[in-house]
């Protein structure tokens, strides 16, 4: 690094030695970073080809208002991401608010009073509780007359492949996997892993729906859950899709019987995909999932370095150091409270916007405990951008993610670090 930077970093009141001691572990990742480039740079190509199928122009990049018929730069967004991920068809839309609404939206749509929902990877994501019915609440699918089961996972975080073969029964309608590891210290899924379990499934009964919660994975690999069997592949486009630029939204990529019935559920009977103005959000939809495969590769390399110089640390990791990764997200258990508001203060002193805020746990919708949030964004709440996240509960694990720029992501990191060095947390280096 040249003496220029280093000046910088102490102005952010970053230690020398806590730049060092990054800097040492870089030079050590390489040959990992130069495989990433290879990931996104395939990525970044598939993205580019879906767009010059799929013949977008000028025009396109325009939106729409009222009722929004005939609006071409909507279609063909959606035939665009029809054509990345490999499916029949796709939904893309501004009025998908998050991702938990983009997975109700799927469920709700294609599970009718009777059906059974399956979860095969153990317990969803907290805000999924109340959209299931686990925790009571007003529109549930428990409330329209949805069950629900799940499977959890293996002590090792694999499949529980017998589990889910005496959970199928004449009521399953829909299987849901969760591909990132939500708020928990289990490892995320791979592409492979994820085909594994739809291919077995599909041998038990081919008429079963299987949506994968993708949030977080996209461009992670050079493989899609859609590309191994997945009737829905759902995500918001303020996490990897959307490229820092999206400022809201979500999709769903699949069937088309499954797409059309979530159009439906989402606008009118009759109306369908036919209606939903796109507004003045087209363009930002359109460059940031071209930006997309390069905020995903800055985003993984953040994450493999917070992995490496927090288990060189002595910290539990996941991943660790040295595995695969299958989504931008790297949860460091930090062992106490104290340690986690440190460490999310960290990241919100190193953001470019609100940096002088400070983050205090609160209770928070959809959450059944108090949860601490850094997020200095451009588009609020967007975790690909640099944030950091953890409920206030055992085992005291923060959830670092996003980062539009590596240098950004490294700041980060850095701060989080010298945080916690100065809180007496950990040793000074």
């Amino acid at each position: 690094m040249n003496n220029i930077a280093k000046e910088l970093y102490e102005q952010f009141k970053i230690g020398k030695a806590t730049v060092a001691f990054a800097d040492e572990i870089l030079d050590s990742l390489s040959d990992r970073f130069r495989e990433l480039d290879g990931i996104m740079e395939y990525n970044q190509l598939k993205v580019i080809h879906a767009m010059q199928v799929c013949r977008v122009q000028e025009g396109y990049l325009n939106g729409t208002t009222g009722y929004g018929y005939n609006d071409l730069g909507r279609d063909s967004l959606e035939a665009v991401y029809a054509n990345v991920f490999h499916t029949e068809d796709a939904l893309v839309r501004p009025q998908i608010t998050c991702g938990t609404h983009a997975l109700h939206l799927a469920l709700a749509s294609n599970l009718f009073p009777g059906d059974e929902l399956l979860s095969v990877s153990g317990k969803p994501y907290d805000t999924l509780e109340e959209v299931i019915g686990i925790r009571e609440s007003r529109g549930s699918l428990k409330k329209y007359g949805v069950t629900y089961r799940q499977v959890d996972l293996k002590e090792d975080g694999s499949f529980d492949l017998t589990g889910i073969q005496n959970a199928i029964n004449e009521k399953t309608k829909v299987i849901a996997i969760q591909r990132s590891k939500g708020y928990q210290t289990r490892p995320s899924f791979s592409v492979a892993q994820i085909g594994e379990v739809i291919a077995f499934i599909k041998g038990i009964r081919k008429d079963l729906i299987v949506m994968v919660d993708n949030c977080y994975g996209e461009f992670t690999e050079t493989i899609e859950p859609s590309d191994v069997g997945a009737d829905m592949t759902v995500g918001s486009l303020i996490k990897n899709p959307g490229g820092g630029l999206a400022p809201i939204g979500g999709y769903i990529a699949g069937k088309k019987e499954c797409i059309e019935n979530a159009a439906t559920y989402l606008t009118s009977p009759g109306l369908g995909k036919e209606v939903g103005a796109s507004l003045d959000v087209l363009r930002s939809f359109y460059q940031g999932l071209f930006l997309a495969p390069s905020v995903v590769n800055a985003a993984l390399k953040g994450a493999i370095l917070a992995a490496n110089l927090f288990e060189k640390l002595g910290f539990a990791v996941v991943p660790n150091s040295a595995e695969d990764r299958h989504d931008i997200i790297q949860a460091v258990t930090l062992g106490s409270a104290d340690a986690v508001i440190a460490f999310c203060r960290g990241i919100q002193a190193a953001s470019p916007v609100d940096s002088f805020a400070t983050p205090d746990p609160s209770p928070m919708p959809g959450y059944d405990s108090d949860v601490i949030m850094a997020a200095g964004t451009f588009i609020s709440g967007a975790s690909i951008e640099l944030s950091a996240d953890a409920p206030i509960r055992e085992p005291y694990a923060v959830y670092f993610q996003g980062g539009l720029t590596f240098a950004h992501a490294k700041l980060g990191i850095l701060k989080a670090l010298q945080n916690l060095i100065d809180a007496g947390i950990v040793p000074a280096l």
